[in-house]
């Protein structure tokens, strides 16, 4: 089993000075400045995901196959819709990248490990649901007004198929009063695992996976706040340099992460779902955790490891 450590002590000064070298922070180095092209190239790679994702889950299983594992009319008909708003959207950024110049990014080769319906649209509502974050995410790093309206348009799209579609699951469509942003590398560490390979020729993009942080599947059905969970590290451990130093779980909000103390078992860490602070975005929906030596800020150079998707309960008022 790897380790990885880190150490808390330069991850609380990052802002200050360069940390320390580490085997962790050495496949992760801070990404160079990232231009319009890139924020259209990386959004375009989600989009070749889920256009290929739904071509996919259309193509092996017939509106038979939904209606029998509980998904009737018009579910079906309206699957064929968001499958083709996405085509739009591959269509739409990659004739954008090359009016301006730039070269397109071509789809890749992928594995959703498609076995029935209801685990396809599980799936389908995960990649909604984070494709909204990676568009908030990215929407303050565009300079152009012109791609900065183009984007909007499509992450109000994403967001009403993510809506939709779980309500189809039985959860609840607007869980929260806001959507939680992602940065490049949370994203891509999610979509990572289901790209096999892309084309040589495709333009690299500044982005790299973290490690990943599973929610294990022992976990309670319902979650909210003041629920105890365990995050899974997969062959590999997370403990500070000093081995000593405390690590911490954060839940990304839009209003600044909410941290909760992260407890070592076996295989990973047991975290209680923290409430957010008066004022603050709640925990809620399709929520985001990373482990971090650090306890009042997430950067890229502070994850230790995920994020994990934990879908949270709403508290009722």
């Amino acid at each position: 089993m790897k380790s990885t450590f880190f150490s808390v002590a330069a991850f609380a000064a990052v802002a200050a000075a360069a940390p320390a070298k580490n085997s962790l922070l050495a496949i992760r180095q801070a990404a160079p400045a990232i231009t319009d092209a890139d924020i259209l190239n990386y959004a375009l790679t989600l989009e070749h995901l889920e256009n290929r994702f739904y071509l996919q889950v259309l193509d092996k299983f017939s509106e038979g196959d939904f209606e029998s594992a509980g998904f009737e009319a018009p579910f079906y008909a309206n699957l064929q819709t968001v499958s083709k708003d996405e085509g739009a959207h591959v269509s739409f950024l990659t004739a954008g990248l090359k009016a301006a110049g730039a070269i397109p990014v071509e789809e890749c080769t992928y594995d959703f490990g498609l076995t029935d319906v209801k685990m396809a649209i599980a799936t389908a509502s995960i990649l909604e649901g984070v494709g909204v974050s990676a568009y908030l995410g990215a929407a303050a790093d565009i300079m152009s007004k012109n791609y900065l309206t183009a984007a909007g348009s499509i992450l109000t799209v994403e967001s009403r198929h993510s809506a939709y579609i779980r309500n189809a699951l039985d959860v609840s469509p607007f869980p929260s009063p806001f959507d939680v942003p992602l940065s490049y590398n949370e994203v891509y560490t999610l979509a990572a695992p289901f790209i096999k390979s892309c084309p040589s020729t495709n333009p690299p993009l500044p982005v790299k996976a973290f490690p990943t942080l599973a929610a294990s599947p022992e976990n309670p059905m319902t979650i909210t706040a003041g629920t105890t969970i365990t995050l899974l590290t997969p062959d590999y451990t997370v403990k500070a340099a000093d081995g000593q130093s405390p690590i911490y779980a954060a839940f990304i909000t839009v209003t600044g992460p909410v941290f909760a103390d992260a407890t070592p078992v076996d295989g990973g860490f047991s975290v209680t779902v923290p409430t957010a602070p008066e004022g603050g975005a709640p925990v809620a929906g399709q929520s985001y955790v990373v482990l971090t030596g650090c306890n009042t800020t997430v950067t890229d150079e502070t994850v230790a490891a995920g994020p994990a998707i934990i879908e949270v309960s709403p508290q009722e008022s």
